[in-house]
């Protein structure tokens, strides 16, 4: 299905704190991003994004029956009511869910995940939340288009930059979940961009404001609630971006920010309190993050001591009550004596800050080493950017490096603007860099010597990882990388093509540390004529986040061909060099 046969592009930027999407028409491309979201406050407010966060009743007589309520900002926990301030437990059935996106992240442990409710999994989470998504999306584009479908809308679905290709399967098989594709892969209308490259995308259009010009390397630091994605790249004669460095990134977003106050809490009152309270109070712990630390002091905080800051005092009777019953004797006659009273001081949040900012600053300074191109500009986008004393941070650290450093207007939506470019015209980026070594597993003859013995199969031979692709490598989205394989067995019918993935270079085996499956190919052989001589040529292609398989049989001529990001194992016949 080509760009002509779809009518509109959306694009959907489902973000770790806060979410939204943007559309397109192909005839008339201006770009518009939603701004009326369910339970606003004030309907003359707009708000480019909501809240990424359900509320689930669970008052069914079944436990695993979590029915949602509601979504994005109605899903907030309120200001605990007076009468229910000094209660241990939630008031009714209804438990908000946040942050399910950063169990997607693979360089997470599990106890540093965030919190889910018991017999709630997060890929539903993710569903549930896309399908509450989904009937706003076309009820807007219903009224801005009658009549259109979703089958004539390419939606284009942003990932952060240090995903890995399975990650992304996963995100896909929630998709389809949520009703956007008929299939769960090798959906026409879905694709995938990293928010890096989006951003990239987006800051194309403004560098001749800068007076960039062709040839000129810029950087685009995309912060997140979750994650900062970093990508740079060469702006082409063509107005075409060309990726010069591996994309990178990590868990370093304004969300873990809201994790050292927490952690300032517990040495306060008390780790166990704290966890207790968040486990069993989780509204008024929601509460407490979205409606005192992130308006009254992380938006606000700007590093000058001798600006503006005052000292802020936390009501934890009026705040967060249902804490109160979670401390241990001694600490609550401390804290009577303080009449519930946590003072908040400069370095206080400045020790809440500095980690995280000195983790964006690492990447950005690991960025810029990693190239031996002049960057001529930084741009920042993404909501965290809007943080004063994170921007002040950067340019200090940096400005001697690179001569621009700018944040963007409306930098919360350069991602979304951007993706809906990248649906409307894939063609602009011209170039990107693997972040993987990309191969297939092989049942080669096992050789004395050199494989080792204790992986020699009943019939002679041995699995290994035949390396396609390299990591580090530029690639343009046509670029074949392809390798000749021949059955095993004469009579052979069919050939699975199993597509492997690792970060690790010199990988041999495809069950090494960090390597996962990433999908699979199956051809028919039917004509057994010729034996084992039966040639097929096999072809991977990095154009987009979904990877293209190809498979060519050079006897008959017919073409087989997959695109994917995971899969799960199969047995079937392997191919052979």
């Amino acid at each position: 299905m080509s760009l002509k046969d779809f009518r509109a592009v959306v694009a959907i930027d489902f973000g770790t704190t806060y979410s939204g999407f943007a559309y397109a028409n192909l005839i008339n491309p201006d770009i518009t991003v939603n701004e009326s979201w369910p339970g606003q406050r004030n309907t003359r407010v707009t708000m480019p994004k909501t809240n990424t966060v359900l509320q689930y009743d669970t008052s069914s007589s079944n436990p695993k029956k979590w029915t949602v309520n509601c979504w994005g900002f109605p899903a907030l926990a309120q200001e605990p009511v007076r009468r229910a301030r000094r209660q241990t437990s939630e008031v009714n059935n209804m438990k908000p869910v946040e942050l399910f996106k950063l169990h997607l992240a693979d360089n997470l442990r599990k106890y540093e995940k965030p919190y889910l409710p018991e017999g709630l999994d997060f890929e539903k989470a993710i569903a549930d939340y896309l399908a509450e998504m989904k009937p706003l999306i076309s009820e807007t584009l219903d009224k801005r288009w009658p009549g259109i479908k979703f089958i004539q809308v390419r939606f284009v679905f942003t990932v952060p930059a240090e995903w890995r290709p399975h990650t992304i399967g996963i995100l896909q098989e929630c998709i389809h979940e949520a009703g956007f594709t008929e299939k769960k892969q090798s959906n026409n209308n879905l694709e995938f961009t990293t928010e890096p490259e989006a951003a990239a995308l987006y800051a194309m259009g403004k560098l001749e404001e800068h007076k960039i010009q062709a040839g000129s390397s810029f950087m685009v630091v995309d912060c997140g609630g979750g994650t900062v994605d970093l990508t740079t790249r060469t702006l082409l004669p063509d107005n075409k971006l060309s990726e010069i460095t591996e994309r990178t990134g990590d868990l370093c977003g304004s969300t873990y920010v809201d994790k050292e106050f927490i952690r300032f809490l517990e040495k306060k009152l008390g780790f166990a309190a704290v966890d207790e309270f968040r486990r069993e109070n989780y509204g008024q712990y929601q509460y407490l993050i979205h409606s005192f630390f992130c308006p009254r002091i992380k938006f606000e905080f700007r590093g000058d001591e001798n600006d503006d800051f005052r000292s802020i005092d936390l009501d934890v009777e009026r705040t967060c009550p249902a804490l109160m019953k979670y401390v241990t004797e001694e600490t609550k006659n401390e804290m009577e004596e303080d009449d519930w009273l946590i003072e908040i001081k400069f370095n206080d949040v400045l020790a809440m800050f500095d980690p995280v900012v000195d983790k964006v600053l690492k990447l950005i300074r690991d960025q810029l080493a990693s190239t031996k191109q002049r960057c001529s500009a930084m741009f920042m986008v993404g909501g965290f950017s809007e943080s004063p004393y994170l921007v002040k941070k950067v340019k200090d650290a940096y400005k001697s490096v690179v001569p621009i450093i700018t944040v963007p207007q409306n930098p919360i939506t350069a991602v979304l603007r951007g993706a809906v470019i990248y649906g409307l015209n894939k063609a602009a980026v011209a170039t990107r860099v693997l972040t993987m070594y990309y191969g297939i597993r092989i049942y080669p003859l096992w050789r004395g010597g050199v494989d080792p013995k204790k992986r020699k199969t009943s019939d002679g031979r041995i699995y290994k990882f035949s390396c396609l692709a390299n990591r580090g490598k530029e690639v343009a989205p046509d670029e074949p990388f392809s390798g000749t394989y021949y059955p095993i067995y004469p009579d052979q019918t069919a050939i699975m093509f199993n597509v492997y993935a690792t970060p690790r270079k010199n990988a041999r085996f495809c069950d090494e540390e960090g390597m996962c499956k990433i999908g699979e190919l199956e051809i028919d052989l039917p004509d057994t004529e010729g034996g084992i001589d039966r040639p097929i040529e096999f072809s991977l292609m990095f154009g987009e986040l979904l990877i293209t398989a190809t498979a060519k049989n050079k006897n008959s001529r017919k073409i087989y061909t997959a695109k994917f990001a995971y899969a799960k194992t199969s047995a079937y016949f392997e191919a052979t060099e």
